[in-house]
């Protein structure tokens, strides 16, 4: 299959929903985080999960030409459902309460090379030098950033780690896999289900949870942060997100995720009253870079196809 970075990207619109997903997903960890003080994880997942799915069910509201999907493709959505909403999820959440942020988020930047290696194997991307340079260059920066040296990855926080690697590998793929869905149906279509089948996995774990939790004692602090986490980084996030994948490869959609700790680090001063120093200048120009030149006159064949057939999309 021919490569795809011959051509200009759609436009700036992709991009800048792109960064707004990586703002919006920014303040997940650090809300999760604060949640999970008094919620256990599986109350949290299943919370976030059913709330973004009545949220997105009351925005699509017409969900029948979903119904008519075709067997491979309802096939594909539950796919999709179990590796980027449910399996995602609960590893990203249990593994943060057992390891710590600096290491979910070093261990994060791995999400663009599992989506570059998926989306080789699936032939939307084909890897270049300029490609593999601008990534090593963002990653780069996020080590710079985050400093290693400054993780802990004693035995304690082991198993925290390997979940975060294995959620990594999951959203990874996801990001490959769903691109045909979100093409062909629309992103709020294909959101709204993906949410509602994975609605149906976590809904049944969260109650059983809600057994043992003592939910009439929970703050009213905690409550509105689980509504933000349900509003901000899952139905703000995965909707641009799905319909950035509509218009530019899965490669420069994960790329962007190295963004994340930068805007981390950005908020600091604002939250905890931290200052950027030369390491946060230093990292962002790696970090900037590196999009800039994974991202440039890059756009997949799967893409141009539809834009210069809008026949051939459903």
């Amino acid at each position: 299959m021919s490569t795809d970075s011959e051509r200009p990207a759609s436009g700036f619109g992709p991009h800048i929903a792109l960064i707004a997903v990586q703002i919006l997903f920014g303040t997940w960890p650090v809300l999760g985080k604060f949640v999970l003080r008094s919620m256990s994880s599986s109350m949290l997942v299943a919370s976030r999960l059913t709330g973004a799915a009545v949220v997105f069910l009351v925005i699509q509201r017409n969900v029948r030409p979903l119904l008519k999907m075709h067997r491979k493709d309802v096939l594909l959505l539950v796919l999709s459902s179990a590796i980027g909403v449910v399996g995602n999820q609960f590893l990203y959440v249990k593994g943060l309460s057992l390891t710590t942020a600096i290491n979910a988020t070093l261990i994060s930047t791995t999400i663009p090379v599992f989506a570059l290696l998926a989306s080789i194997v699936f032939g939307y991307d084909q890897i270049s030098l300029k490609r593999f340079f601008g990534m090593l260059l963002a990653a780069s920066g996020v080590l710079y950033l985050v400093n290693p040296f400054r993780g802990d990855f004693s035995t304690q926080t082991t198993l925290g780690n390997i979940l975060i690697v294995s959620n990594s590998f999951l959203y990874g793929t996801y990001i490959v896999i769903s691109k045909d869905l979100f093409e062909r149906y629309g992103a709020l279509n294909v959101i709204t289900w993906i949410f509602l089948v994975g609605t149906a996995v976590t809904l049944p774990v969260g109650l059983l949870a809600a057994r043992n939790e003592n939910l009439a004692a929970l703050s009213s602090a905690v409550w509105v942060s689980v509504v933000v986490i349900i509003l901000l980084p899952t139905v703000g996030a995965y909707y641009l997100n799905g319909w950035a994948l509509t218009k530019v490869a899965p490669s420069i959609v994960a790329v962007y995720i190295y963004l994340q700790p930068l805007i981390a680090f950005g908020l600091a001063p604002v939250v905890l009253g931290e200052t950027w120093n030369s390491r946060t200048i230093v990292s962002s120009l790696l970090i900037f870079l590196g999009v800039a030149i994974v991202t440039r006159r890059s756009r997949s064949l799967a893409v141009r196809e539809i834009s210069e057939h809008p026949d051939l999309a459903r």
